[in-house]
């Protein structure tokens, strides 16, 4: 029923009422979302056919109210949704399969760098190891030792690499929403993401040191071992099972701020080039190496005594007249110091570099798009 009278319309409206204007001008549709409700809309008395009424149009307010709220609130739907965090509901193991492919494409893809990097922060190099560029080490090595001579050492980096980065991911995510949840009330805070990253880091560290030692020593040049099982033997039987976490602590103390530097330095830049947090191959590339190019160099001193811990450089401990094997970090450090001076600590920060640009950007895209992909499934 219409009023007997002129009346105005009363309308009782929440801030999230949306208004548009008919096609042809004489209609007013109110679109109604799920949390707003209409108390009254009486009419106005038609007067002539051209005079303008108000209608509520019942089927735009339904599917009003059916869209999804991403569509309501940040404007037309990209597809993308909020892939940034999966569901609460996903288990661990979709965070530890992600992290784990990322983990084995990030070390194998750049593997042959990583070897360069190995034999360029020896301290004492043979001199047919010794070499100026990665490129001419990969040549040399290539024409010298074989093609496959690069890869030595992979099989045990991609048995470690994969539970490593399975536990490294899954324990971040979960940190890190806890973190931010306490410090910035679940927005974004790069000291949860720093802590998270460092907690993550000692699990990693702890499945990954042994599967490094076996490595560093693999790819050393005129290394001893005939394969895999006989560098772990060989270890064993001589050094005992401690040889294998022998350099943790320094792995540790390199590692914890080269991943706080890293996760900070990629939240920073997805804050600035992907804002919204949708799925952009783009922004991941760049940020993942831009994250890992600058830990990189800030780490290389302790990567450098890293190297000596695991390899136990036969020429270099000899010439400092070191019995036995070489333990602990201050030791460590004043060894590479007596060798080398200054210089040493920055040792193959090249190749470390190259290897940790686009290592890492791997690591994040492949990350990233399993999240995706794992959301939408």
């Amino acid at each position: 029923m219409l009023p007997d009278k002129e009346t105005k319309p009363t309308y009782l409206l929440k801030q999230d009422w949306r208004w548009s204007s008919g096609a042809r001008g004489d209609v007013v549709v109110v679109h109604a979302t799920a949390d707003t409700f209409l108390s009254a809309i009486p009419h106005r008395r038609a007067r002539s056919k051209s005079s303008p009424r108000m209608e509520l149009s019942s089927e735009r307010a339904a599917a009003a109210l059916e869209m999804p709220q991403s569509q309501k609130d940040d404007g037309p739907f990209t597809g993308d949704g909020d892939y940034e965090s999966l569901p609460p509901d996903v288990s661990v193991a979709t965070h530890m399969t992600a992290g784990a492919v990322a983990g084995i494409l990030e070390h194998t893809v750049m593997y042959p760098v990583d070897s360069v990097k190995t034999r360029m922060q020896s301290l004492q190099p043979d001199p047919n190891a010794q070499y100026r560029s990665v490129y001419g080490a990969l040549k040399r090595i290539i024409r010298t030792e074989g093609v496959f001579r690069p890869l030595r050492g992979l099989n045990i980096t991609m048995m470690g690499a994969g539970p490593a980065h399975a536990l490294y991911f899954a324990c971040y995510e979960r940190v890190k929403r806890s973190l931010s949840d306490v410090i910035q009330s679940g927005g974004n805070s790069h000291l949860a993401n720093g802590l998270a990253g460092s907690v993550a880091t000692v699990l990693h560290d702890a499945v990954m040191n042994p599967a490094e030692v076996v490595k560093q020593r693999m790819q050393m040049y005129n290394s001893p071992y005939r394969g895999l099982w006989d560098c772990v033997q060989t270890i064993t039987r001589t050094e005992g099972m401690g040889a294998f976490y022998r350099s943790y602590s320094m792995q540790l103390t390199m590692n914890i701020p080269f991943q706080a530097v890293h996760f900070i330095i990629y939240e920073l830049m997805q804050e600035q080039l992907n804002p919204h947090r949708h799925y952009h191959p783009g922004s991941h590339i760049v940020s993942g190496a831009a994250a890992g190019a600058i830990s990189a160099a800030i780490t290389t001193p302790l990567d450098v005594c890293k190297t000596l811990l695991n390899t136990q450089e036969n020429v270099a401990l000899n010439s400092m007249k070191i019995s036995g094997h070489l333990t602990g970090m201050a030791n460590t450090f004043r060894t590479v110091y007596r060798l080398g001076g200054m210089a040493a600590f920055f040792k193959g920060v090249q190749a470390r570099i190259i290897y940790q640009m686009p290592s890492t950007a791997i690591a994040w895209s492949v990350y990233e798009f399993f999240k995706y992909f794992l959301t939408k499934q």
